[in-house]
């Protein structure tokens, strides 16, 4: 790839949404030659531009530096995936939070058992809190108090209405969103009605 020095040091960034800032992850991986970034959630893959972007950029020898685990992937088998993946194409992966360093070698078993026990334990946590969450659901529908949050930001909704505006597929923006059709029909019909349309 043109412009592309062999060793780079490449930062990969991911947020849950527009509106984190991605600042104290760019501090925890410092000066690098180049960054990749996220803002959505890391449940799929498939809709995560920057780490496709990152992961068709990167060369045999380049490092990429990532602030923790859970920036990388949500799920166990996504994460050993990703790390195997590219340490397979001479890649080395670091979590500075962890202190987990893969290289191409292979040499790493005990990180690896590491990222492993570090990752089924954060998975195990995010399903305890869904399960607290939909029994605290359930609890508040029973008293009558339940009120539903919408899954989409304002600044999500309007720029999803900007691409239904280019007339992109409701089914492919509703994909990239991470949401139901269903769920991206009601924010918009939300939207219009707070707006008078």
């Amino acid at each position: 790839m043109a412009g592309h020095n062999k060793g780079q040091t490449v930062g990969y960034v991911r947020v849950s949404s527009d509106e984190q800032n991605v600042a104290r992850q760019l501090e925890a991986i410092g000066t690098v030659d180049r960054t990749f970034t996220d803002r959505i959630s890391g449940r799929s893959r498939s809709t995560r531009r920057g780490l496709s972007e990152m992961t068709a950029y990167v060369r045999d020898g380049d490092t990429v530096l990532v602030s923790s685990m859970d920036r990388l992937a949500r799920s166990l088998r996504d994460l050993d995936d990703i790390v195997s993946e590219l340490t397979g194409r001479g890649v080395t992966v670091r979590f500075l939070k962890e202190a987990l360093t893969f290289s191409p070698t292979g040499n790493d078993h005990f990180a690896r058992f590491q990222m492993q026990l570090i990752g089924a334990v954060a998975e195990l946590e995010r399903n305890l809190i869904r399960e607290r969450q939909a029994e605290g659901i359930a609890i508040a529908k029973t008293r009558g108090v339940y009120r539903r949050t919408p899954k989409l930001t304002p600044s999500a909704v309007a720029a999803a209405q900007e691409r239904i505006d280019q007339k992109v597929p409701l089914a492919v923006i509703a994909r990239e969103l991470g949401v139901s059709r269903q769920t991206l029909y009601t924010a918009l019909g939300r939207q219009q009605s707070s707006t008078g349309q």
